[in-house]
């Protein structure tokens, strides 16, 4: 008999006993933080009988299995999420009140695993899920960061990193795997050695080593009892500790390999503005890749005898560049620890490693230089060379005298690695995550590698899940939609949401769907005044942009438009104006100035508007502090607007899009990306799309750029503007402050170099597409009809959607289900 995860008594006496043997405590004496440790292992036993069943489900079966390779994994918390996919909430949250427990108040403990940053680290996260739900089997392949990227402090209204220490409490989901270690080598010289046959071999000596040591974390599918790994590395000292070194009084070398093994686990993206830190990034990377490919090939082998099988059981897809040395490391362990010829290698490899694309900007696709990564990485780096070598005569075949193709195409150019180029070298897919996206890499970034290989091209326009994103952060919309549709088969399958569209013309339907929002926007209202201490009015136009902070994404567009905004307030007071509440949450790149000048910038702006009592109360900026999943899932619920107003042609997806989109929320947005298909399903008169197009932008990129100052100078309003950046208005009488963010605007007369973003050619644009907004957010029946139309046109977006299309065209994985055998 399947498992049926849940029987209330027993899970209160669960609850009881953990209680009692974590902490010595009663249910009463416990602490919040441990009742959700207790509350979180009574589920993980109940996770554990459907995650073993999984595993014995696939022993029998032996499917092939996709090793999905991220640097991040933006999980969110599990808690919550775990019983939703179990179908216990209500139950669980039932048990607990009869506990006296608040099963709201105990999600609040648990942190967000700091395991990753923004929209790559989100997407993996979905993907997983839709992997389990859907019956694939899968690993997502990490490390397990103890500081993640840091927790976002604002003081003085500047962003300041603290250390995000996640696990201070313990994880009570994952589970470590210590029988699972490999040993990861680093550095030192690569020794030749013939055989008796004359067979080469290299032999790596003098390098230091750790052990990657993994941790589990269960993922959870919707209502299957399929339970699939999330496996996230964390690295060990091979010798703890060199008791030697220290008693000769050398006790830098008795602690080194222990500080060896911290730092590459220590946090998400070590800021690389320095040697010492694009060094640490690399090792990351190689780290957890290896460790993987190691874990992956030991698994295969328990089963086949025969590496050449290996693309017909296992699938690795590197998301993004960042685990691409995969390529080689997968070449490595073929050539040099099974003992293959390089064309057999070569084969296997080639129809194994599959590369997703999640850049168009050329300054993101990852570049080693070669003298690190040689030192580094010695043997990975001489197959490289050998990879390069076999590329180039290829091309030279295909274009013969043609060396500027190329110098465009080699993985080793310019004292260089090019990931992205032995990604694409060695893939046997590499997919673009929008259809724009795609078609952009096809024709301008990666064109000449398409012209050479377009059966390797495809696009996978991304997606997100809904059972977090509208199960979990918006409860009360998500039982409407089954109570309307009369199904919750929505729940797997999205698309089915297009029944709501039969209550567009329904005052009633419409009334209760606003009536939502305004309960979701006075939620949000509640935590931005107990966070930042402002009183929003939820009855006010929540217009939101959420994201990471990079300058394509154009906050700064946004933020002027308030100064914008709340100068024609002042000035014309006897006009209407619809009151606006502009909510923005980002995090920046530690090492990224100008970006954290933006935040500072936007809280400056905040401080004067939301401190003038004159205007009353009809602006007010609020800047969510430390945004991450679990804040998101509220503010996605309270949205009105959806700021997507990243340059034409530069954001290859957004999935912050879709998840506006699914609870009712208009995109104000540019063609960029997937708004592009959010806008084909919803129609562009329920939409506000402005600015330049993509071509537009590319166009005046191959010609130049273009003059702001033309623009600065045409324009009094937007001038004005512009020189408050430097008059002092928002920085108590200092006209330095933001003097940088002036000058990226502005250049002398003639330098079309500056506004590299076209923030200057595209206010106008903007801020009459904000007018729009604004009547049609006065007009009440249109307003809902519009937000409805949304959450009823989004199903397209499900990440299961695109997950079902990496399987049929890219992965070729066969549906997995559990027996009732398995349990017996």
């Amino acid at each position: 008999m399947i498992n049926p995860r849940f029987e209330k008594q027993a899970f209160k006496k669960e609850v009881k006993n953990n209680v009692k043997t974590l902490f010595r405590k009663t249910i009463e004496e416990a602490t919040p933080q441990q009742l959700f440790q207790a509350v979180s292992y009574a589920v993980k036993e109940a996770i554990i009988d459907d995650w073993i069943a999984t595993q014995e489900q696939y022993e029998k079966d032996d499917p092939k299995m996709v090793y999905y390779m991220s640097m991040e994994f933006l999980m969110g918390r599990a808690l919550g999420n775990n019983l939703i996919n179990m179908t216990a909430y209500k139950e669980v949250k039932e048990a607990l009140d009869e506990l006296g427990i608040d099963l709201n108040a105990i999600e609040d403990q648990e942190p967000d695993p700091a395991l990753g940053n923004g929209g790559l680290g989100r997407l993996a996260a979905c993907f997983l899920d839709s992997l389990a739900t859907l019956g694939y089997a899968a690993y997502g392949c990490g490390i397990r960061y103890r500081y993640g990227m840091f927790k976002q402090k604002i003081e003085d209204g500047y962003q300041v990193e603290t250390p995000d220490n996640w696990l201070k409490d313990g994880n009570p989901f994952e589970l470590k795997r210590p029988e699972y270690a490999k040993e990861v080598r680093f550095g030192g010289n690569i020794r030749v050695e013939y055989d008796e046959h004359g067979k080469t071999h290299f032999v790596q000596e003098n390098y230091e080593s750790v052990l990657a040591v993994p941790y589990d974390y269960p993922i959870v599918g919707y209502n299957n009892h399929i339970v699939n790994t999330l496996r996230i590395w964390d690295a060990e000292p091979i010798v703890d500790f060199q008791l030697d070194s220290f008693d000769r009084g050398d006790y830098h070398k008795a602690v080194e390999q222990q500080n060896l093994a911290k730092n590459i686990v220590e946090v998400l993206y070590p800021n690389d503005n320095h040697y010492a830190g694009k060094e640490l990034r690399l090792k990351q990377q190689y780290f957890f890749v290896s460790a993987s490919l190691q874990a992956a090939i030991a698994k295969f082998k328990k089963k086949h005898t025969d590496l050449h099988e290996l693309p017909e059981k296992i699938t690795i897809q590197m998301n993004d560049t960042h685990p691409t040395v995969a390529v080689a490391e997968l070449m490595r362990i073929l050539l040099d620890e099974e003992n293959m010829e390089w064309n057999d290698a070569w084969e296997i490899t080639t129809k194994t490693c599959a590369y997703t694309n999640h850049t168009i900007m050329a300054e993101a696709l990852e570049k080693w230089p070669i003298d690190l990564f040689s030192k580094l990485l010695p043997r990975v780096y001489q197959i490289i060379q050998e990879i390069d070598r076999r590329f180039v005569i290829q091309v030279r075949e295909m274009y013969p005298g043609n060396e500027e193709k190329v110098a465009k195409m080699q993985i080793l150019r310019d004292g260089q690695v090019k990931m992205a180029h032995l990604a694409i070298v060695a893939g046997y897919s590499v997919n673009g995550v929008a259809r724009l996206h795609t078609e952009i890499l096809k024709k301008q970034e990666l064109r000449d590698f398409y012209e050479m290989m377009p059966e390797k091209f495809n696009n996978k326009t991304n997606g997100i899940t809904q059972r977090r994103f509208l199960m979990h952060g918006n409860p009360l919309l998500a039982d409407w939609v089954t109570e309307k549709l009369g199904t919750k088969d929505w729940i797997t399958d999205l698309p089915k949401m297009s029944g709501l569209k039969k209550w567009l013309d329904d005052e009633e339907a419409l009334k209760e769907f606003m009536s939502i929002k305004y309960e979701n926007k006075v939620r949000l209202a509640k935590y931005i005044k107990e966070h930042n201490g402002i009183e929003v009015d939820p009855t006010s136009i929540f217009d939101v942009q959420v994201k990471r902070l990079h300058e394509y994404k154009r906050q700064l567009l946004n933020i002027l438009h308030v100064m914008y905004l709340y100068n024609q307030i002042k000035e014309h007071p006897e006009k209407s104006f619809y009151p606006r509440t502009f909510i923005f949450g980002a995090k920046a790149s530690a090492g990224y100035i100008r970006a954290k000048q933006i935040i500072k910038l936007i809280n400056s702006v905040a401080d004067v508007v939301n401190n003038d009592r004159s205007i009353n109360g009809k602006l007010k900026v609020v800047f969510i502090e430390d945004y991450r999943v679990s804040n998101a899932e509220w503010i996605f619920a309270a949205a009105d607007v959806s700021e997507q107003i990243s340059t034409a042609s530069k954001e290859a997806s957004g999935t912050g899009n879709m998840k506006f989109m699914l609870n009712g929320a208009a995109t104000l947005g540019t063609m960029d990306g997937a708004n592009v298909e959010i806008v084909e399903e919803v129609g562009a008169d329920n939409a506000f799309i402005f600015g330049l197009s993509s071509d537009e932008v590319i166009n005046y990129e191959q010609n130049g750029g273009y003059d702001s100052r033309q623009i600065y100078n045409s324009d009094p309003e937007l001038k004005r503007v512009v020189d408050q950046l430097v008059d002092g208005t928002y920085a108590q009488g200092d006209t330095e402050m933001y003097r940088d963010l002036y000058n990226s605007l502005l250049m002398p007369q003639g330098n079309n170099q500056a506004d590299v973003y076209f923030i200057l050619k595209d206010f106008r644009s903007y801020a009459e597409a904000q007018e729009k907004v604004e009547a049609a957010y006065r007009d009440k029946d249109r307003w809902a009809k519009m937000v409805l139309l949304n959450t009823a046109s989004c199903g397209k977006f499900s990440s299961d959607r695109t997950i079902q299309e990496y399987v049929d065209d890219i992965w070729k994985l066969d549906k997995e289900t559990i027996s009732e055998e398995i349990y017996e």
